[in-house]
């Protein structure tokens, strides 16, 4: 706990624990693997999930295909209620687009993408190509 308290008061957090605290995402796990899998941008580069980072630093998460920019006003490492996170990042994220838009997007519908190995072995027979 001591250890968690001098982090906070030098002034630096590890990435996926402020995201994280600032409820960015649900759990800590599933901050640090959107950083793994480079979902976490810190002032433009891939962070990993031990990167510290710092008051004025910009945040860039991609959170189920929307972006969130951040930018980190005070630093926290215990998750805290949503008034308090609120009130350690000042959010620059562009509006969401309207739902017309986001409704115009085509979209695949489910199964009709890549053929299954059985859909193409059907195939091959009908074209006469040889089984390998």
């Amino acid at each position: 706990m001591r250890e968690e308290t001098d982090r906070s008061q030098a002034g630096t957090a590890r990435v996926d624990s402020w995201v994280w605290a600032v409820r960015l995402f649900k759990t800590r796990s599933a901050a640090a693997t959107a950083c793994r899998g480079g979902h976490v941008r810190v002032n433009g580069v891939a962070a990993k999930p031990a990167q510290q980072i710092k008051p004025g630093d910009e945040v860039r998460v991609r959170v189920h295909g929307i972006e969130r920019i951040v930018v980190v006003q005070r630093i926290i490492v215990k998750r805290v209620g949503a008034a308090i996170a609120a009130q350690c990042l000042i959010d620059k994220s562009p509006p969401p687009p309207p739902p017309e838009v986001r409704a115009s997007v085509p979209r695949r519908d489910r199964g009709s993408g890549r053929p299954t190995k059985r859909e193409r072995r059907e195939t091959d027979r009908l074209l006469g190509r040889p089984s390998s």
